[in-house]
């Protein structure tokens, strides 16, 4: 999941900076890129959601984050370009914040539990 999880990061902060850049659209450039990064992530999260363990009560709350993000995902991505704007407000979107903070609390949980 640590693979997946750094999937999730880099792909934010592609769009971080995608969404600073202040494209109309995602015709060339990085702008390109965008919709593979969205895809990768979108796949990142299914990935995730998979390996979670059912017994673990915080994978209820990861589970529905998830969830919200990937449909966020594919708003964004059923759209004829993706702007800049657009991906802003993606990024501001409280799901996906919430899937980062998520698997960062999961990860850092799992490291000092792997230290014990």
């Amino acid at each position: 999941m640590e693979e997946q999880i750094g999937i999730v990061e880099t792909g934010y902060e592609f769009l971080l900076a995608y969404a600073a850049q202040g494209r109309e659209d995602d015709v060339e450039g990085p702008g390109q890129k965008s919709r593979d990064v969205i895809r990768e992530l979108d796949a990142a999260l299914g990935q995730i959601l998979g390996a979670l363990d059912s017994d673990q009560p915080f994978n209820d709350v990861l589970t529905e984050d998830i969830g919200k993000t990937r449909k966020a995902f594919t708003l964004v991505l059923a759209q004829p370009r993706i702007s800049s704007e657009l991906v802003d407000n993606l990024n501001a979107s409280m799901h996906l914040r919430a899937v980062l903070t998520d698997l960062f609390l999961v990860s850092e949980a799992a490291r000092i539990s792997a230290s014990s």
